[in-house]
């Protein structure tokens, strides 16, 4: 069997910093009703044409269907999310050529607290270490906002909901489709986001308490033997 890809090889150093703050949001946060006032979202290159190898039953001397790679440069848009245990609260496509930046991204933070503005008293924000999202401007952007960011340790997609839960249902849903311009594209992520029932952006961020605890329990148990 093969093993599994993983994004990066972490090094003792990034271990220690998952576990210390998957123990400082286990430890300082006991109440995990907080949860439900967490805002969390990331960014993803989503293609016209999406293309799925999938594993087919054959018989002895039969050859499988082939399945042509994406292009070294395919056609594709960047899509920005927002999202809390209620549902999406934000999304956006990026106009083509364009990527996020810093000064980008401050502008969708202000969206976003636009359309949260008199909802919540308080409000957690957890997002990855993409270079906009930690830049001095971000930065001082949330704490205008008021908003509390969560800490969370680079190269953990396992404990950002939005690419461990939302991105992966979606790209099981965009697979094999294809689209031939940026409305088809929009019309058909506003029916995969429509679609998702409340259940399932609930489970998505109040499975974070769980995750926390396997990080503690696999990268602790290694680092204490190291």
């Amino acid at each position: 069997k093969y093993g599994v890809w993983i994004p990066h090889d972490l090094s003792p150093h990034q271990l220690q910093h998952r576990v210390d703050a998957c123990m400082e949001l286990m430890t300082s946060h006991r109440n995990y009703q907080w949860l439900r006032n967490l805002i969390t979202g990331d960014e993803k290159w989503v293609l016209y044409v999406n293309h799925t190898r999938k594993r087919q039953w054959l018989g002895a001397g039969e050859t499988g269907v082939a399945t042509p790679k994406n292009d070294l440069h395919s056609k594709k848009i960047m899509l920005s999310v927002w999202w809390d245990v209620k549902g999406i609260i934000h999304w956006e496509i990026l106009p083509a050529g364009c990527t996020v930046t810093a000064d980008l991204y401050c502008q969708q933070l202000y969206r976003v607290a636009a359309k949260l503005h008199g909802k919540q008293d308080r409000i957690y924000f957890l997002h990855d270490n993409a270079r906009p999202h930690i830049a001095k401007s971000t930065r001082e952007k949330l704490l205008k906002l008021g908003w509390i960011t969560l800490p969370h340790p680079p190269y953990s997609p396992d404990l950002a909901p939005t690419d461990y839960h939302l991105f992966r249902s979606l790209s099981n849903y965009l697979g094999e489709k294809k689209f031939n311009d940026e409305n088809d594209l929009k019309t058909d992520l506003t029916n995969f986001f429509d679609q998702k029932s409340q259940d399932f952006y609930e489970g998505g961020i109040l499975s974070l308490p769980e995750r926390w605890q396997q990080v503690i329990d696999s990268n602790g148990a290694y680092i204490v033997e190291s």
